[in-house]
């Protein structure tokens, strides 16, 4: 029976998956991106956005309650000096997770979760996107110059060929 099952438990003790999210969540704030299964990163992402939220408000109370969760003094750090400020004026949503297809060997749904401040390849499209340029004028100009000048030489060369053969 599921009563009262309101999260994914992942198939493991409470301990187990406590330690095991605490250990996801530090990797994901240190290296910005972490690879996983989808359950997983839905489970991580419950507890990474929280923690997001507090360290934009660098105070003592916030960086314990990170700590008790995290327990990593680095990690903590990483997140109050680099990850909070990057975040600050974001209303929430800091993270990302992209699908990656099935692993190979037991065909589990694979994921990428990342914070999203931290990737360059989505925020630089949108600075480029904003030109505004007929796309009608670009096409019928352009090809025709370039057709027009290999077709007006081709019978020239061939009245020329003509013209020889018939001496």
């Amino acid at each position: 029976m599921r009563h009262g099952k309101k999260f994914n438990h992942l198939g493991r003790k409470t301990a187990h998956r406590k330690a095991m999210l605490s250990n996801m969540a530090g990797s994901l704030i240190e290296h910005k991106r972490v690879m996983t299964t989808v359950q997983k990163a839905k489970a991580l992402r419950k507890v990474i956005e929280p923690l997001v939220t507090r360290s934009k408000e660098n105070t003592t109370h916030n960086r314990r309650i990170a700590f008790a969760v995290l327990r990593q003094k680095e990690v903590v750090t990483e997140l109050f000096n680099v990850v909070g400020p990057k975040v600050g004026d974001r209303p929430g949503g800091y993270t990302r997770i992209i699908k990656t297809g099935n692993r190979q060997g037991d065909n589990a749904e694979m994921c990428m979760i990342e914070l999203v401040d931290f990737n360059d390849m989505y925020g630089k499209d949108e600075k480029k996107k904003t030109t505004r340029r007929s796309r009608r004028a670009k096409t019928e100009t352009a090809p025709a110059v370039e057709e027009a000048a290999p077709v007006a030489e081709a019978p020239a060369a061939a009245e020329e060929s003509k013209e020889e053969s018939a001496e």
